[in-house]
């Protein structure tokens, strides 16, 4: 049997922490790749961006500890690429500024193994500029030096020869917290004034991002003072008098969640809004998708959406319902003209946004984004046939054989049970609300919602205190938390956190569950969640 053939290894430069300054061509490889060797100072949301069934293998260095020597990582990338692997090797910042990728593509040559280098954006320039700190300037800095600040780990030298590139207008130093005392001492020994600015800037481009000013004089106190620690990017010369009139990243009127991690519970297809609206306010969001929507069993639903001349109205409350059923609706066939006698209700603006992207416009939208208010502010309903979509945690309504205003039995549970699949069971209020002015309403199960599968890194955020405000737009989003946490519960786990909910439904449902609601926005939307956030954290 000939063996496989080899692969290929992507020396990949992830960037400097913020997820958003990775490059296409490195989130092409992530979505390729058979396997992904990382590093620890690479932003953990990048790791989302590789198949599901990707090989992770963390491999993760700290300038005093190395729990995977660089032998066995040089062992690891060749390994699996003869196995026929296509490898992602992602490194924090670029492959070829002190990361060592020029060592790794030297092994990768000896074993005969393709490779390519992908390109990131360095540290030594992206922590600079998100402190407001231009690395060169046309008036102020017309060259700048990138020197490490540790000692080398192969013993022929004690210490890098980087005095010599001490000249340079802006000296950008990586790695060099630790023994910032030694550095500035030789620094001014080579001629730099005591008073030249310096800038010590920890964890730049993330959310926590602190920034440190001072001068050669002073900078080794005011770090220790501080508590500034590793990784940290160190810049000496006159362009550090610019932040001030530059620093956007961190001004807490542009950013006023700059240092709040908070968690995104949403399902992973709905979660980038959230996140986009929280990150650029400042927030560092880790996203905890804890349910998942999948389609139903179809015969139901394919059985009404064949009968949708018998309805007068079809009421949508959520993007999921809009899309779930009009998929299946144009997967059976049908186009916009089955909905030609229907009217259409929509419970708020996101999703009458889903109804037209679909090409169709809402004929009803109530004035608070409620399914209470939905139902009051109809109209007229008396006699009208609704069909309402709806998930799988909801019971059924009665069908129309069954009398008006007749109801199945519910479900009755004490809080804090769960219901079928471990996921609690809600009480169908709009429903209830229509049939009681009169309608015929008729539900269906348009999709299905478990609870998803456990991010190991995400929760394990949550339970180790890195989370400050925990997310809901949903019910279901509560359960799916609840069947995560195991043993665990969720009043346990969240009373010392901020708990925002995106409507009354939520909070109620969190309440049920006996979670302390400290957010609820009056605009039920995510937007309107989001500047409820802003207010608590001003007020604060």
């Amino acid at each position: 049997m000939s063996s496989p053939t080899p692969g290929i290894v992507y020396l990949v430069g992830g960037g400097p922490g913020d997820p958003g300054l990775l490059t296409l061509r490195g989130l092409a490889c992530l979505r390729r790749a058979d396997v992904v060797v990382f590093d620890r100072l690479i932003g953990r949301e990048l790791l989302a961006h590789a198949p599901a069934q990707a090989e992770l293998i963390d491999v993760g260095k700290e300038s005093d500890r190395h729990p995977v020597p660089q032998d066995r990582i040089n062992g690891l990338l060749v390994d699996r690429a003869v196995a026929g692997k296509v490898v992602v090797r992602l490194k924090g910042g670029d492959p070829f500024v002190f990361g060592r990728g020029g060592e790794e593509a030297e092994a990768l040559v000896a074993a005969g193994i393709p490779f390519e280098i992908v390109p990131g954006v360095t540290s030594a320039i992206a922590a600079p500029a998100y402190a407001g700190i231009p690395v060169t300037h046309r008036t102020v800095a017309c060259s700048a030096a990138i020197i490490t600040g540790h000692r080398s780990e192969s013993g022929q030298a004690e210490e890098c020869s980087w005095l010599s590139a001490a000249g340079a207008d802006t000296l950008v130093l990586l790695m060099g917290v630790a023994n910032l005392p030694r550095i500035v001492a030789q620094l001014v020994a080579a001629g730099r004034p005591a008073e030249t600015p310096v800038a010590v800037i920890q964890r730049g481009t993330f959310a926590d991002q602190r920034v440190v000013v001072g001068t050669l004089a002073d900078i080794a106190d005011r770090v220790v003072t501080e508590g500034i620690r590793s990784p940290a990017t160190i810049v000496v010369g006159e362009v550090v008098r610019l932040r001030e009139r530059l620093r956007w990243f961190d001004r807490p009127d542009r950013r006023p969640l700059a240092g709040l991690r908070v968690l995104n519970t949403r399902p992973r297809h709905e979660a980038a809004e959230l996140t986009a609206r929280l990150a650029a306010l400042g927030a560092e969001v880790v996203e905890l998708p804890c349910m998942e929507m999948a389609p139903p069993d179809f015969g139901p639903l394919d059985a009404v959406l064949q009968r949708l001349a018998a309805f007068d109205w079809l009421v949508f409350t959520s993007v999921n319902t809009v899309t779930f059923t009009l998929d299946r609706l144009f997967a059976l066939g049908y186009d916009a003209r089955a909905l030609g006698g229907v009217r259409l209700a929509a419970v708020g603006p996101a999703t009458a946004q889903a109804l037209h992207s679909y090409g169709l416009r809402a004929d009803f939208t109530p004035s608070r984004f409620t399914a209470a208010d939905l139902a009051t502010e109809m109209g007229d309903v008396a006699g009208a046939r609704v069909l309402l979509p709806r998930s799988n945690l909801i019971p059924p309504a009665p069908l129309p054989s069954q009398g008006r205003g007749e109801m199945l039995p519910l479900l009755s549970l004490r809080r804090g049970e769960k219901g079928d699949g471990g996921m609690r069971e809600v009480r169908p209020d709009l429903a209830d609300a229509l049939n009681a002015r009169g309608a015929i309403v008729e539900t269906v199960i348009a999709y299905t919602v478990r609870p998803a599968t456990a991010e190991p890194g995400a929760l394990a955020a949550l339970l180790g205190g890195q989370i400050q405000v925990v997310t809901f737009a949903s019910p279901s989003a509560l359960d799916g938390l609840a069947t995560l946490l195991g043993d665990r519960t969720l009043a346990d786990v969240l009373t010392p956190l901020c708990v925002a909910c995106i409507g009354p439904t939520t909070a109620d449902a969190a309440r049920d569950l006996g979670v302390r609601v400290d957010l609820t926005p009056e605009e039920h939307t995510v937007a309107g969640m989001v500047d409820e956030l802003v207010r608590w954290r001003q007020g604060k």
